[in-house]
């Protein structure tokens, strides 16, 4: 594919002294052609041109063996790779793989990646669940491009669902206790959640109490844990409380991001970043980007297209918007970003629009850096939102246990993430998504344990073909083989398996030089479901070659092993980006 696409760019320099990106894609199956373009009639809007003339001039200029080019209305150019073509870019993927593959998109760049964004004192849910594995995995994209990830994590310590929380602390725990785990801590805070709240909702006298612990709660995570309480009982076992149950709900999330194999550079709960938010609202309210409300501070979104919205209440206190300001300023000054990227679900849009336009009034330099990512919910098939036997949401450990009780008992925790993971990453960014568990888990069909059984039967015929003359360690057949295949290579026998290629080797040879295509367009788009379906669709042609074409014991078994570690190469390259590891064995 490459080689097309710089004849073409080169051609087109040549011609027109146009320079421009050609993007192959799939040709239709009836052309009897392997990859088509579209230049011929986007150069022809440039140049005012008819685009079967300039697809006729492009294919006169073309004088190449290692591929066939035709012409197809109104302007397409379809191309048809030869046996040779093809085995030459296989045999540079497996030379030199990592370069054949490289991308710089992102290189030089900082790129401050910010998602999950639990609430301490609150339980992790099945949006924080599915936000951590697309977030890892879009950091890791960004990573592949060259870009230096930070990965960052928000979280709201401070404000009404503490104060809730509290309340009910203060009535359902006498002693701290000190024999919890942190995720029996997390279940005994969301049980106080639901009391406060209910109190809240239900006690004119409760909801007094809870504004007053909330301004509380404020102030005593601004003060910080040393802060002395020795004159103030009532606040000494407030902020005892406060702390205790904060950093049980950091080390639960800890525990929880370690299972998935995410790992956050920066932790930012709301109290770190609400004075800076005061700070600049009340400063840039002085200069006429705010205004004054019935005693609170607001953004008059309605100038801009946009809904109003509060920044600081009338008791002085810092709003979600705020804190949110303060974020974007705090994340600047601790790395200095080029780009920030922000990944929540598809209801808070419109206030991310809000918060964003209020800054580029004062910042725009920070506001046209941040890229805010959005994403639905997850249901269950037939569009049922999940949700819990106790309440109405899903918790992610829940989740969890569904697929473990799916699967056969002896599957190990790589097969179990790698089903999960797959699952919710196969969807696109943006739109609902639809867990379904029994597919998750399939051994045959779109799921994560499918293409690790594939990755491990690839391994695994490597490991026949080269039967004693390698360790048989999975884990090292990859560069055991690569070894072989480097010294075995002859080009007498390669002439004649040229000739001897069969349809389902030039499918999956097909399939795997469309690899880097694929990246790029992941990275431009940061859309990690464009691997997946790659990844599947790669395994479905592997899965025919093995199924019609014998390998071990053939003539051609090194030519057709080095296809097989390509392969391999690609399929374990593009799991990795989704966070999924291949087990040794299934």
């Amino acid at each position: 594919m490459e080689e097309i696409q710089n004849t073409l760019k080169k051609t087109i320099v040549e011609l027109y002294a146009v320079e421009m990106d050609v993007v192959l894609t799939p040709a239709p199956e009836n052309t009897g052609c392997d990859f088509a373009t579209n230049v011929a009639m986007l150069l022809a809007k440039t140049l005012k041109k008819n685009p079967m003339e300039i697809a006729e001039e492009i294919v006169r200029r073309i004088r190449e063996k290692d591929f066939e080019v035709e012409i197809a209305r109104p302007g397409f150019l379809n191309f048809k790779l030869s046996n040779k073509s093809l085995l030459k870019n296989i045999d540079k993927f497996e030379k030199d793989f990592t370069k054949n593959i490289s991308s710089d998109a992102y290189s030089g760049q900082t790129v401050i990646c910010e998602f999950s964004d639990p609430n301490p004192f609150k339980v992790l849910h099945v949006g924080h669940l599915y936000t951590s594995i697309v977030g890892e995995a879009i950091s890791r994209v960004i990573e592949y491009a060259g870009g230096k990830v930070v990965r960052a994590n928000f979280g709201g310590d401070i404000g009404l669902h503490v104060a809730r929380n509290m309340y009910g602390m203060l009535r359902k725990i006498d002693q701290i206790p000190t024999d919890l785990t942190p995720e029996k801590v997390a279940d005994l805070l969301a049980e106080c959640y639901v009391f406060g709240t209910r109190a809240d909702e239900d006690s004119a006298e409760a909801h007094a109490e809870i504004v007053k612990l909330n301004k509380m709660i404020f102030e005593i995570a601004e003060a910080g844990e040393d802060a002395d309480y020795s004159g103030d009982p009532e606040r000494a076992r407030v902020a005892k409380l406060y702390f205790w149950g904060r950093k049980n709900s950091y080390q639960y999330f800890e525990n929880f991001y370690k299972r998935l194999q995410v790992k956050f550079d920066k932790y930012y709960p709301e109290s770190t970043v609400a004075k800076t938010g005061l700070e600049t609202v009340r400063r840039e309210l002085k200069n006429g980007v705010y205004e004054m409300s019935d005693g609170a501070v607001v953004y008059r979104g309605d100038k801009h297209g946009l809904h109003t919205r509060v920044f600081i209440n009338n008791n002085g206190l810092p709003t979600y918007e705020a804190k949110d300001t303060g974020l974007i300023f705090e994340k600047y000054k601790d790395f200095h970003f080029d780009k920030s990227i922000i990944i929540t679900g598809n209801d808070i849009i419109e206030y991310m629009k809000v918060v964003l336009s209020a800054i580029s009034q004062y910042a725009p330099e920070l506001s046209s850096r941040t890229l805010h990512i959005t994403h639905g919910q997850v249901k269950l098939p037939g569009n049922e939102k999940m949700s819990s036997r106790k309440g109405n949401f899903l918790r992610a450990i829940d989740v969890i246990e569904m697929v473990r009780e799916a699967m056969d008992k002896s599957s190990d925790e790589k097969i179990l993430m790698g089903a999960l993971k797959y699952a919710l990453a196969k969807y696109k960014i943006g739109g609902d998504i639809i867990f379904d568990i029994k597919e998750s888990v399939s051994m045959t069909g779109n799921s994560g344990p499918y293409l690790q059984y594939s990755a491990v039967r690839a391994k695994k015929i490597l490991g026949k073909i080269f039967s004693g003359r390698i360790s048989g360690e999975l884990n090292k057949v990859e560069s055991e083989t690569e070894a072989l295949i480097s010294e075995n290579d002859s080009a007498e026998k390669e002439a004649k398996y040229l000739a001897d290629i069969s349809i389902y080797e030039r499918n999956l040879m097909k399939k795997l030089i469309q690899y880097p295509d694929v990246l790029k367009e992941t990275v431009r788009e940061l859309l990690p479901n464009k691997i997946c379906t790659y990844l599947y669709e790669l395994a479905q042609e592997f899965s025919r070659f093995y199924e019609h074409v014998q390998v071990a014991g053939s003539e051609f078994e090194l030519e057709r092993g080095k296809i097989i570690l390509v392969y391999l190469k690609v399929l374990t390259h593009g799991l990795n980006l989704l966070g999924i590891e291949v087990p040794e064995q299934m």
